[in-house]
């Protein structure tokens, strides 16, 4: 009688010859990667070099003489790669395909795009913004979108995201980060995260965590001059470094530095923490083991740009250990800087060739060692399938938060009678057309009507909806909408509706408001769900991300609607 092999055996001996094989593509794969890496740089002029770490700014809507600009640059100075801007995405991907027949060497083709290439350009889709997302229990929802985002930066030919923003936004007054950020809460941050990062990952396009050391306690936009960061090094080393930490255990391929003046890390007065040799090269190569790309914010922004003269900026940043240099003032001017110091030795050949090839070796994963030119036909119908909407919808849904619902002021009933008041810059249209689509709805929108007041009273329920023409903006409700909102909610039950940072109602009393929903941004799919949630057809499941005042904070206060 034939004896059996143990079931655990071989499966045992099926898992070895798997690892085996993973090995042996892993070798291969690093040896391809080493062989074309080293290919590249061993034919290189010094001049070639230096060129690889400079990333210029690039625009598809702008005319041909920056078009003439940008193939000159490629040109004459062998730059590594571009940043796109603002444009459509068949104008992008037709310069994308001319800038690359031109190089030399294949370029690296990077965007802000944290939500969505519609952060640049026309005609794609836009998912919400990191607040909106950070109000959501299911990080998987996050994933998602991170993944979606990858998709369509794999189809116009963008190789880096500079994403996800990890700044843990504690300074409510931020005129910069504010909804950029996920939530003011370091885990909550770091979990939405590592779920962008993965899901963008995933399908190859690289991720560049910002903005090192932490741009979430400003109260200065770093575009403009040199914000402060007066935190102590243990709260820094504690909670913003905390997202960098995980993520770096979760490869996240590459880092922003930003322009900051943080006394706690760096003892030169007013040096930027992007020219901060001790930040870069100490902290987050040394220290925080970090290995990846090291890309500077931009060199144009104030925060940098006023320490040291054109030139010295690049020489100066790349001495403190980045290895991209973004949107320089004067790239042949940079250039020679860095040249000048290779030449006299202040910069060895050991640290050029390590960012060098830190670049190619990226580019080689993105798979530029074998580019493919950008299919310009059906882009736009590829960018904007059905699939978006049904994600964002599925967002909000997640995401709006019933704040208050004192004495079960939601949902609305039918037989109630209800009026709506506008408040706000922005379009109501498609909430307005959700809810009279199932309640009974009087519109008011004269506020400045002295009778208002006395023709409210005579309704059971007023739904009061703050809209803003720019969602993103953090700045306070104006007085006048405050006031307004104030008055009604002493005469009638009235329900606030807010589609914007919550943000903007740090002013507001609530004491006699019954229901405050929370929308978080000002789009048609937000409306109408949000109508949903207020005629009880959907479930509000989202949790603030970020404090309002005293009374509303991050899990305190808040009676989520059943």
């Amino acid at each position: 009688m034939k004896k059996s092999v143990p079931i655990f055996l071989v499966l045992l001996a099926m898992i070895f010859s798997c690892d085996k094989k993973q090995t042996k593509s892993n070798i291969l794969e690093n040896t391809n990667q080493t062989k074309w890496v080293d290919s590249i740089y061993n034919t290189m002029t010094l001049k070639e070099k230096v060129g690889q770490l400079f990333m210029i700014a690039a625009y598809s809507n702008k005319e041909e003489s920056h078009t003439d600009t940008i193939q000159k640059l490629i040109k004459e100075n062998g730059i590594g790669g571009l940043v796109f801007f603002q444009g459509g995405p068949v104008g992008q991907a037709k310069q994308t395909n001319l800038y690359q027949s031109t190089s030399k060497v294949p370029l690296l083709i990077a965007m802000d795009a944290e939500w969505g290439l519609n952060m640049r350009l026309d005609s794609t889709a836009r998912f919400p913004y990191n607040m909106t997302l950070g109000a959501l229990d299911d990080n998987d929802l996050v994933k998602k979108v991170g993944h979606k985002i990858g998709e369509h930066c794999n189809r116009l030919g963008v190789h880096i995201n500079f994403a996800p923003v990890v700044d843990i936004n504690t300074n409510s007054k931020n005129p910069i980060i504010g909804v950029r950020s996920f939530a003011e809460n370091k885990i909550n941050v770091t979990n939405k995260a590592i779920a962008f990062t993965e899901g963008l990952q995933s399908l190859n396009v690289l991720a560049c965590a910002k903005h090192f050391p932490g741009h979430g306690d400003t109260d200065k936009d770093s575009h403009k001059t040199l914000p402060t960061v007066s935190l102590s090094k243990e709260r820094i080393d504690s909670v913003e470094f905390y997202p960098y930490k995980k993520l770096f255990k979760n490869n996240i391929a590459g880092v922003m530095v930003a322009h900051l003046n943080v006394p706690s890390l760096e003892s030169t007065d007013g040096l930027p923490s992007s020219l901060s040799h001790h930040i870069v090269s100490d902290i987050l190569k040394e220290k925080l083991q970090f290995k990846g790309l090291i890309f500077t914010d931009a060199l144009n922004m104030k925060g940098a740009s006023n320490y040291k003269e054109t030139g010295d900026i690049d020489l100066a940043a790349f001495m403190a250990g980045n290895d991209v240099l973004v949107l320089t003032e004067d790239v042949s001017k940079g250039m020679s800087k860095i040249m000048e110091a290779y030449q006299t030795a202040e910069i060895t050949e050991k640290r050029l060739a390590h960012s060098v090839k830190k670049i190619l070796t990226a580019k080689f994963k993105v798979q530029l060692n074998n580019f493919k030119p950008i299919e310009t036909a059906n882009l736009i119908t590829d960018l904007n399938d059905e699939t978006n909407d049904a994600l964002n919808e599925e967002i909000f849904i997640n995401a709006i938060t019933a704040l208050k619902n004192t004495d079960k002021i939601l949902p609305i009933i039918k037989e109630e009678k209800i009026a709506f008041m506008h408040l706000g810059d922005g379009n109501s249209a498609a909430f307005l057309e959700e809810l009279k689509a199932h309640v009974a709805v009087d519109v008011f929108s004269d506020v400045t009507n002295k009778k208002l007041l006395q023709k409210l009273k005579k309704y059971d329920k007023v739904i009061i909806g703050y809209h803003r023409l720019n969602s993103r903006l953090t700045s306070k409700i104006s007085k006048k909408d405050q006031s307004m909102i104030e008055r009604i909610a002493k005469n009638n039950k009235v329900v606030l509706d807010v589609f914007a940072s919550q943000y903007c109602l740090e002013n507001l009393s609530f004491e006699n408001i019954e229901g405050t929903v929370i929308s978080y941004e000002n789009t048609d799919i937000a409306q109408k769900i949000s109508a949903q949630i207020i005629i009880g057809n959907k479930e509000a499941k989202g949790r603030l991300p970020a404090s309002i005042n005293n009374n509303f904070v991050t899990g305190k206060g808040i009676e989520i609607l059943n």
